[in-house]
């Protein structure tokens, strides 16, 4: 017997977008018929959505759209209906914890990302992201607004050691988590993507028992640990397919769409 599935939601990179960051015919294909159904469509990722807006209108069926590791909720033409945000002052205080590490960090406005180092990290992220990168040297001085995300990045092994620390000294004045080995989130408290998915089950009627989660890495836990079926993707992380949440297919091989069509559709 299949499940009754009323929404789906996944994560973006590493996990609906191939290693090119492209979404194949099939999964596009999978995901209409799905919509087509009845079944609501929520693409979650941390990006903001000026970055997802190109996967959205590819995907064309999308619900609602969740960004920024659920700190905005957004209708498919981007307009906002929900979003948290971190006071200026606590995001000052971020800035400061990777200056004082020389690490690199960014913020977010509109289709813009501003950060306080040139080099390989700044490139590598409008390359992936398709959104301007704005130097601005000092970003400590430049945070005089409250904003929904920073991002530090830095070698793995820093990242974890960067992330005890952060745990020590914000506490519970900010979420911190990982979408890549090389990647420091930082969030507004309740900015998750599982808190975000509640909030759609809830404004939109779909219990989330009747939901089924895709996702990659220790960003997406909250989510498939949120929806009725958590699927975690063959190419995901080791201590997040430890989990025990159901394993699919790789993002190369069109995991969530063959999921998808074998667990609803075959």
């Amino acid at each position: 017997m299949k499940p009754v599935i009323r929404a789906i939601a996944f994560d973006l990179d590493d996990t609906l977008l191939r290693d090119d960051r492209t979404i194949s015919d099939e999964t596009v294909s999978v995901l209409r018929r799905a919509s087509e159904a009845g079944i609501l469509i929520l693409p979650a990722s941390g990006r903001t959505y000026c970055s997802m807006a190109g996967f959205v209108a590819r995907i064309g069926c999308a619900s609602r759209v969740i960004c920024a590791n659920g700190a905005v909720i957004a209708q498919p033409d981007g307009t906002t209906l929900h979003e948290l945000t971190i006071p200026a002052d606590i995001a000052r205080q971020v800035a400061r914890f990777a200056k004082e590490r020389g690490c690199y960090c960014q913020t977010y406005a509109g289709d813009c990302f501003y950060y306080n180092q040139q080099g390989d990290y700044a490139r590598a992220y409008a390359e992936s992201s398709s959104l301007r990168g704005v130097y601005v040297g000092d970003l400590e001085q430049h945070l005089s607004a409250p904003t929904t995300k920073l991002l530090m990045m830095a070698p793995p092994e820093q990242v974890v050691q960067m992330l005890a620390e952060a745990q020590t000294q914000f506490g519970e004045s900010v979420a911190l988590t990982c979408s890549k080995p090389y990647f420091l989130e930082v969030n507004p408290p309740l900015a998750t993507k599982g808190h975000a998915l509640s909030v759609c089950a809830e404004e939109m009627g779909f219990p989330l028992s009747q939901c089924m989660a895709f996702g990659d890495s220790l960003n997406d836990v909250s989510m498939l640990r949120a929806a009725g079926y958590g699927v975690c993707m063959g190419n995901g992380r080791e201590d997040v397919k430890r989990m025990g949440f159901a394993v699919c297919g790789t993002n190369q091989e069109d995991g969530v769409a063959r999921y998808i069509q074998r667990i609803l559709f075959d």
